[in-house]
């Protein structure tokens, strides 16, 4: 088997572009269809050439073969505080007062003092959380991120230094 096709690099180009303009099965199809064209039906040979993930490509050739279509598990489980809407307003009730707007509102990102390990305390403590109902530490990190929130020390506004009058001491 080839390990490399005679294709000139504009060639491959415009393909390239072809498959970005579509998606889902008929995306999967199109990269089969060049797999079995110009590459000898080898998903390895078309993610070398095409840079297409060869998993993609077997699927599709797996698809062209079949005439069905198949579904992968893309919707993943939902975010928790989607499916938990009251954590949100919990976390946001902890939160809020513990932070401060950028001081230089060079961004939308409010910083807060309080650490994911923290707000969970909270939550237990203050809210009545059971612990096995609650997301682990990474899992709020990363609400408190998608909320807005980065983990930053806030800046506190520093006091203005004295400065000291230089004095001459003359010496009689």
């Amino acid at each position: 088997m080839s390990t490399s096709i005679y294709l000139s690099s504009e060639s491959k180009r415009i393909i390239k572009l072809a498959s970005s303009k579509l998606h889902g099965m008929e995306k999967r199809v199109f990269m089969a269809e060049v797999s079995k064209t110009f590459c000898c039906g080898s998903p390895r040979l078309t993610e070398t050439e095409f840079g297409w993930c060869r998993k993609a490509v077997t699927l599709g050739l797996h698809e062209q073969e079949t005439g069905f279509e198949c579904f992968g598990h893309y919707g993943g489980k939902p975010r928790s505080e989607i499916s938990e809407p009251q954590l949100e307003i919990d976390i946001r009730a902890l939160v809020d007062p513990e932070s401060q707007a950028d001081p230089k509102f060079k961004n939308t990102f409010v910083y807060t003092r309080i650490t994911a390990k923290g707000v969970r305390k909270k939550l237990i403590e203050e809210k009545g959380w059971l612990p096995e109902e609650l997301p682990k530490e990474r899992t709020i990190n990363d609400i408190l991120n998608r909320l807005g929130y980065r983990l930053r020390r806030v800046q506190k506004t520093k006091p203005q230094k004295k400065f000291l009058k230089q004095t001459l001491s003359l010496k009689t």
